[in-house]
């Protein structure tokens, strides 16, 4: 029997998608999931304080591994839509939202939903200082 609150049961599956997005982008290494779990607890306090942001883990938890890793390793995800100049990331848009996904801001474009990169990477989903 699954005894999971739907709290733990959405941590999960913000943990999941983030994971899956970091699978693609092939920088799933151990210190770098070490961030997803340092983002699921800080955000299961969060969510404990404002219960109605429980729909808002996923993009939440997507931000906060897409800062520590900007303040560690560079830039991620990076656009895969912008083929010239600077290599930059992807955002997540809604900041604060349901149904969270990757945008690229200068193209002005949806690339995929958070959890959703792995046919956009192909393997190519890598860091940019």
């Amino acid at each position: 029997m699954d005894h999971a609150t739907p709290l733990e049961q959405a941590l999960h599956a913000a943990r999941a998608l983030v994971l899956a997005d970091l699978v693609a982008g092939e920088v799933a290494e151990a210190d770098v999931v070490s961030l997803v779990e340092d983002s699921v607890v800080h955000r299961r306090w969060w969510v404990e304080q404002w219960p109605e942001g429980v729909d808002y883990l996923a993009g939440l938890v997507a931000q906060d591994v897409q800062d520590a890793l900007l303040e560690k390793y560079g830039r991620w995800p990076l656009c895969p839509v912008c083929s010239h100049g600077d290599p930059h990331a992807l955002d997540v848009e809604p900041e604060l939202g349901p149904d969270p996904h990757w945008v690229c801001g200068k193209a002005g474009v949806k690339v995929a939903s958070v959890g959703g990169l792995a046919p956009v990477f192909h393997g190519s989903g890598g860091f940019a200082e």
